[in-house]
């Protein structure tokens, strides 16, 4: 029987968290050979008459809402529909999956040796796969899992394929079909590929939204895609993308099935494997192509430790309770059901706000490791110029600090309670020597560049540059982990600069600060659009519970114990505060009349690197290319910059200077930095 392991909040107030299970503890005194053959019988969906991946694909190739758009687009174009119908077989015989048993049991056996030779152990919160279970046989299943590492579609057919699960149908982009014999065997083990933008092209967008729909109403099998679309490179939640979202929920919305079942599934990882590539696409290295010669490379990981994985399926959420009061389906009545309609404005934003709701639910449930609150201290050290390091003492002292802050505050955070904090530091420390180093009781992170080429000789001279982006991969790094811890203390930091940089004391005032705070963030952080009420009152409730502020008769106070958090708090936020007001500086300085969207990022990094190697910025992390597009996204949207379409200067960005300037100076004139929360101490 594999272990269990519990982790619960300490805060009485809220809901005893699952048990898990270390499904790795089985393979490690089984035959994974003997696991990769057995008995394989999952429960499916009640009615399921089962049907091949050929019969599926005829379904497709027959259905009404498909046959129209051929039609339609013979008409508009007068290509016989032949010659259409044959370009829509092509389309899905490149997209298809291809299930075959034989080849997950490949994968079984393949991935319980890789896993164990990985990692410490997986744990999986064994009442989500109960629910999950029970899911399955009652209506149509979408699996929406995080997404921050190639492993996250591996792991979930891995874990399914344990527990005697139907396997899901995944949908993965087309640059993995580049991988040759690893992208067929992906697609005999359930992945269909997609491109990664259709433009206007409504033949591929109908194939595509009938072959997910088919698989979903039929409960052929669950469905899973990545609500962020794409694998975060900085560990924070993206911003949700539509698309699929609004195709599962179709179904359901036009009255062809009873329910949808939307299940959030978050996936921490205690070290990810891609740390370093992730860091340095941010800093511009282009990301390498997908290859099976590029995988084999790659083998040299297996020889590293990459501590525990957590898996929490969430409770799978109802696609009729969601659309309950704020959706009229009886609008579906009045157009016959395979006529592609574009949604209504009410439709968009319902299928937004779930999204919001679903990455949110993806965030409450991901596990943290004590490593991501050691991250958050560090990298505050380092940006406050400590060269020495810290204390390995003082070090695990604030670590407990920020533990105790981070429960109160709701984080769902695995730290063991019977192992002293000195031996919890020790240990997060050793798995992470990539990125910080010990020396004379002093922890810092591991700024020098590699010394030894290996080859006897000295390694050449790193110009100033070139040393500042050495340096910039182990903080983007460090950063990334800092970023998991994100989501707990986001309204709060809000909340806490706006009481430092707001005119007054009145909560309203504080309120409005806080509100253009969140407006200008909310490229950066999973926000939910129409919340400013919701999430302020949140904070001002995290505040006020942690003895941090009172608020009497409508003044918000900082308590005397409350400026060690405060702190703490204005000083997670102040690495974006100084991006987006440097942002604002370099489109006022430096933009010329002719910058394009295309140009933006590697020029405002040249700005940036510059005013790194003067001293004129003290945050490494402003060099992520994340960061950059965050803020240009958030000044569009404000209208602040605009870009122009059509003719020749089309993607030219136009800058509203004054309300630039007007913004940098309110990001930078009235938000004090803080001392770093290690300074304090």
């Amino acid at each position: 029987m594999a272990s269990k392991a519990v982790y619960t909040h300490r805060e009485p107030m809220l809901k005893k968290r699952d048990d898990f299970e270390d499904i790795l503890e089985e393979r490690r005194n089984t035959s994974d050979l003997r696991y990769a053959l057995r008995c394989y019988t999952p429960t499916l969906y009640k009615g399921l008459t089962p049907c091949t991946a050929s019969e599926l694909k005829t379904m497709v190739l027959q259905s009404d809402q498909l046959l129209y758009v051929i039609n339609q687009i013979s008409k508009q174009t007068g290509t016989a529909t032949d010659e259409i119908q044959s370009e829509a077989e092509a389309i899905l015989e490149e997209m298809a999956h291809r299930l075959q048993l034989s080849t997950v049991r490949f994968f079984a056996f393949t991935l319980s040796k890789i896993f164990k030779s990985l990692f410490r152990s997986i744990c999986v919160n064994e009442e989500g796969i109960q629910r999950l279970q029970q899911a399955i046989q009652e209506h149509p299943v979408v699996l929406l899992p995080s997404h921050r590492s190639y492993m996250d579609f591996l792991l979930m057919s891995y874990i399914l394929y344990t527990y005697d699960l139907a396997l899901p149908v995944i949908a993965a982009g087309m640059d993995f079909m580049g991988m040759k014999i690893i992208g067929e065997m992906l697609r005999m083990s359930g992945a269909f590929f997609i491109r990664r933008s259709f433009g206007g092209d409504k033949l591929y967008w109908a194939v595509f939204s009938e072959y997910v729909k088919i698989m979903l109403k039929s409960g052929f099998a669950p469905v899973e895609f990545f609500l962020e679309g794409t694998r975060s490179r900085t560990a924070k939640s993206l911003t949700p993308k539509l698309g699929l979202l609004n195709i599962v929920l179709d179904p359901f919305l036009k009255g062809e099935v009873f329910d949808v079942s939307l299940v959030p599934v978050s996936i921490s990882y205690e070290r990810i494997l891609e740390e370093a590539l992730y860091a340095r696409e941010l800093l511009g290295v282009p990301k390498p192509k997908e290859s099976t010669s590029g995988l084999l490379k790659a083998r040299k990981i297996l020889s590293e430790n990459y501590g525990s994985i957590h898996v929490y399926f969430g409770q799978p959420v109802s696609a009729r309770s969601l659309a309950e009061g704020r959706v009229d389906r009886s609008q579906f009545n009045l157009t016959p059901r395979h006529i592609p309609r574009k949604p209504s404005e009410g439709i968009q934003d319902f299928v937004n706000d779930s999204a919001f709701r679903l990455v949110r639910s993806q965030e409450e449930n991901m596990v943290l490791k004590p490593w991501v609150l050691l991250a958050a201290l560090l990298l505050q050290n380092q940006a406050a110029g400590n060269k020495l390091g810290v204390l390995v003492e003082d070090l695990t002292e604030q670590a407990v600090w920020l533990r105790d802050l981070s429960l109160q505050f709701g984080a769902f955070l695995h730290w063991p309670d019977d192992v002293p904090p000195s031996r919890v530091v020790s240990c997060s420390l050793s798995l992470h020597r990539s990125l910080v180093r010990v020396s004379e009781g002093r922890v810092q992170l591991n700024l020098e560049p590699e010394t030894g080429s290996g080859s006897g000789f000295p390694p050449p001279a790193m110009t100033p540059e070139e040393e500042l982006l050495s340096k910039a991969v182990v903080v983007l790094s460090c950063a990334s982990y800092r970023n998991q811890v994100l989501h707990v203390f986001i309204r709060a930091a809000l909340l806490a600069s706006a009481v430092h940089s707001a005119a007054g004391s009145r909560k309203q005032e504080i309120f409005n600060t806080f509100s253009f705070l969140r407006n200008m963030f909310s490229n950066e952080f999973i926000l939910r659009p129409g919340a400013e009420v919701q999430d302020f009152e949140e904070a001002c409730y995290l505040l006020v519970k942690s003895a941090v502020v009172q608020i009497h008769q409508q003044e918000v106070l900082v308590t005397e114990r409350g400026h060690q958090t405060l702190a703490f708090l204005t000083s997670i936020l102040d690495p974006f505060v100084q991006g987006y007001q440097m942002v604002c500086r370099f489109l006022c300085e430096e933009a010329t009349e002719s910058l394009t969207e295309k140009q933006f990022v590697p020029a405002v990094r040249k700005f940036f690197i510059k005013h790194l190697l003067t001293g004129g910025l003290k945050y490494v992390e402003v060099l992520s290319s994340d960061l950059q597009k965050n803020a240009l996204a958030a000044l569009l949207r404000l209208g602040a910059v605009e870009k122009l379409r059509g003719g020749a200067d089309q993607g030219t960005l136009k800058v509203n200077t004054v309300m630039v300037n007007s913004l940098e100076d309110t990001l930078g004139g009235k938000l004090p930095t803080q001392k770093p929360l290690a300074a304090r101490l």
